[in-house]
C-alpha cells in the first residue's frame, strides 16, 4: 500500500545574532531532517530581513522558506522541534493545495 503524502510550505526565521556559521549550519540541520522524513521540493532563502514588528528586541531575521511533501504526521513533529529550537524566532507550517500549485 502507497503512502499518503501531501505538500506542505514551511516558513522559519532565525536569530540574526546568530554567526554565519551558525545559521548555515541550522539550515542545513532542518534541511536534513526534512529530507529524512520527506522529500524537498523547493527551498527559497529569503535572507536577513527587517521584521513587521519587534520580537526579542530585534527588528531583523534570517528568513527561510522550504517547500516539501511529507506524511500528515511529520508537520506537528517539525513544529515540535522548532519550537524547542534555540535561535527560531518563529515559524508556520501550512499545507498546499496541490492543483493550485500545479498551476503555478
Amino acid at each position: 500500500m502507497e503512502k499518503k503524502t501531501n505538500l506542505y510550505e514551511t516558513l522559519y526565521i532565525i536569530d540574526p545574532r546568530m554567526s554565519e556559521d551558525d545559521t548555515k549550519a541550522m539550515v542545513e540541520r532542518f534541511a536534513a531532517l526534512i529530507s529524512e522524513n520527506g522529500e524537498i521540493v523547493k527551498v527559497d532563502e529569503w535572507g536577513r530581513r527587517r521584521l513587521a514588528y519587534p520580537i526579542d528586541d530585534q527588528t531583523e531575521g534570517y528568513f527561510m522558506v522550504v517547500e516539501f511533501r511529507s506524511a500528515p504526521e511529520f508537520p506537528a513533529e517539525l513544529a515540535r522541534i522548532f519550537g524547542i529550537t534555540e535561535g527560531i524566532f518563529r515559524n508556520v507550517i501550512v499545507r498546499k493545495n496541490e492543483k493550485v500549485a500545479a498551476e503555478a
